[in-house]
């Protein structure tokens, strides 16, 4: 009996050996889709290991066989002894049990006879099924990737195919958002790669000529007619005049440095880019307080916004600005330096661009930079941005965290939005290429005036135009006033709402509504970018200026960091080699700061209070608006430059 109680065991751990191991191998495949020689590698273990378990099933088959026969034996010849009538009633219950037993383990030994050639059978034929579908899975690999390919370069032609862009409205309306009655404008939701944001608002729009439309709405003309400042007319939106300072349109080539990205990656999955050591080959010359810098390149569109009169038309401006802050990312896949703690950036161009910026890094785990603008054309912004970011494998997530305000003096409107989600993709095969995505809401917290913006995920098969852009901008009521659309790295256009109903449902259910919509304008189109661009790191114009170097900026500016200074220059090697030296000045400071906290504080806050660093020129206080701790321009910086004094300034140096 326990020779077959332990042979009972010991098939019981075996199957579930057996059974466990299978959902193991399969847990794994969640985030990346390739598979790599290690993956193969395992895949055959698991086999051979599948097998020799499949070995040990039919030795425990064999056995508990071998020791059910030998144990009905042994109580057949007890059976026969002579023994006393009361231990001959319990040798009787347990015969009975016995073949109960041999009845039970019968029908298990068959089933796992059964299950043993069932396995042998297909066994093999699971192996070349397997095999098969690995080499269709490369196959498409490789196919997609070529369609990839041609599909870049049939958008590259068709862009630059002369008279593309002679009818702006028509063009609007076929490849963008306003579709002519009749027309289908449901998204191939089957095809996407990402997940559809349901929550967005959902809609198709109607081109109305503006005469049908006051026959159709006698009465009401007014409230169809565009404001007579056309203030959203395009032709009132370009800058006019040249520069009064002149400043550099070129910086030096970008070398021709090989170095494999995967190879330095491939360690990292999963961990916050930041704390990633980094060589300057993936960087471009500029910080990531000048890349927050530069979403000020279409500050005229504020400059716009300060004289509307209506609270409906300037969220139009203001959602056309925060859309125009992406469109120098298209290109620019390099990433930016990581600012030193201390670290600031000024702006000073009240004489050509009428507005004074200055950024800080006020953190650097996790990073974040704090920002104030102010215009002297009456409106001034601030926003403190932490940037998270995760390596997946596949793609580079950057989560940019923190609420963005904009408050224009005279009016008091005050706008708060936040900003998308960016995503690297094909960071282990093919070329890598940038796209933005998720939902954008702006709120004015004055008027409660909002904008739904949605930023649709680019897939290979859809229908849909690349790095599309929908919105709705709505007034406190819930009403909508106008529709948007465009694209984030090229333009965007809003039209007038004159009438609204809904759709009748889809086959699954959803509903969209159908806005009646006067013509399109356009509000914002991305200005064309520097000749020779691709060798100056994508650049736009207002990039080329931010690190040419300018007298009298304080000491902790990106301007004076000597390792993007020699990487601008083309010197990478020394750049790289004071990059490490600039780190290892940044940790020495901080295991300062360590020792002189861990004089006044326990050891257990020791670590905890030596990452608390107080900016220079910024504070933290409370938002009324958010809620949220963040920090806000507590003034001092310009006073400093007039004086020149940067006694105060940390050597980061």
């Amino acid at each position: 009996m326990s020779g077959s109680t332990w042979i009972a065991s010991e098939c019981t751990r075996s199957l579930r050996r057996k059974t466990s191991h299978p959902s193991q191998d399969d847990s794994g495949d969640d985030e990346d889709g390739t598979a790599s020689p290690a993956d193969k590698s395992e895949l055959h273990d698991t086999i051979k290991k599948l097998s020799l378990k499949l070995d040990d099933l039919s030795t425990c088959n064999e056995l508990v066989a071998k020791h059910g026969v030998a144990l009905q034996r042994s109580l057949s010849e007890l059976d026969g002894l002579r023994i006393p009538c009361e231990s001959g009633e319990k040798l009787k219950a347990v015969n009975e049990r016995a073949t109960l037993f041999r009845i039970t383990s019968n029908a298990m030994i068959n089933a796992c006879r059964d299950f043993l050639e069932l396995a042998e059978t297909h066994s093999r034929k699971w192996q070349r099924a397997l095999q098969y579908e690995q080499e269709q899975r490369v196959h498409l690999e490789e196919t997609i990737e070529q369609l990839a390919k041609q599909h870049n370069s049939l958008e590259r032609a068709f862009r630059s195919a002369p008279g593309r862009a002679a009818n702006p409205t028509k063009s609007f309306s076929e490849g963008s958002l306003l579709t002519t009655k009749g027309e289908d404008s449901e998204e191939d939701e089957d095809t996407e790669y990402f997940d559809a944001m349901e929550d967005s608002t959902s809609f198709i729009t109607v081109i109305t000529e503006p005469k049908e439309d006051r026959k159709a709405e006698s009465g009401t003309t007014g409230s169809v007619e565009w404001t007579s400042d056309n203030v959203l007319d395009s032709t009132s939106l370009v800058p006019q005049g040249p520069p009064k300072v002149k400043r550099r349109v070129r910086i030096p080539d970008k070398p021709s440095y090989s170095l494999n990205l995967w190879s330095i990656m491939k360690n990292c999955i999963g961990r916050e880019l930041s704390k990633i050591p980094m060589p300057v080959n993936f960087n471009e010359p500029l910080s990531m307080l000048q890349r927050l810098t530069e979403d000020l390149e279409y500050h005229h569109l504020l400059d716009k916004a300060v004289h509307c009169t209506s609270s409906v038309e300037q969220m139009c401006l203001v959602a056309a600005f925060s859309v125009s802050s992406y469109s120098t990312t298209v290109h620019r896949i390099a990433k930016p330096f990581n600012p030193m703690l201390g670290e600031t950036f000024e702006l000073d161009r009240l004489d050509d661009m009428g507005l004074r910026s200055l950024c800080e890094q006020v953190s650097h785990h996790p990073p974040s930079a704090a920002h104030y603008v102010f215009s002297k054309h009456g409106w001034s912004l601030w926003q403190e941005i932490t940037i998270s970011s995760k390596f997946r494998g596949k793609y580079l997530s950057i989560m940019p965290l923190g609420a963005i305000h904009l408050e224009f003096q005279a009016s008091g409107n005050h706008y708060v939005w936040r900003k998308s989600t960016s995503t690297v993709h094909n960071i282990i095969v093919g070329k890598l290429w940038i796209d933005q995505t998720g939902d954008v809401e702006i709120v004015n917290h004055k008027t409660k005036d909002r904008c739904q913006l949605k930023f649709l995920p680019y897939s290979y098969f859809s229908k849909e135009v690349a790095r599309k852009v929908t919105g709705v901008v709505s007034d406190s009521q819930g009403k909508a006033h106008y529709v948007l659309s465009g694209s984030w790295d090229e333009q965007m256009e809003c039209a007038k709402i004159v009438q609204s109903s809904p759709s009748s449902p889809s086959l699954d259910g959803k509903q969209k509504t159908v806005y009646q919509t006067l013509p399109a304008k356009l509000m914002w189109k991305k200005y064309p970018l520097p000749d020779n661009a691709e060798n100056m790191y994508y650049f736009s114009e207002l990039a080329l200026t931010l690190n040419e170097h300018e007298e009298g900026v304080a000491p902790t500016d990106s301007r004076l960091r000597p390792d993007q200074r020699l990487m601008e220059k083309g010197h990478w090697d020394e750049a790289n080699t004071e990059k490490q030296r600039l780190e290892e000045k940044q940790r020495v400071n901080r295991r300062r700061r360590l020792e002189t906290c861990s004089r006044g504080c326990g050891a257990e806050e020791a670590e905890k209070e030596a990452e608390v660093y107080v900016p220079l020129w910024f504070e933290k206080r409370l938002d009324p608006v958010t809620g949220e701790t963040a920090c806000v321009y507590k003034g001092g910086y310009w006073e400093a430059k007039e004086k020149q004094d940067w006694h105060m300034c940390p050597n980061i140096f």
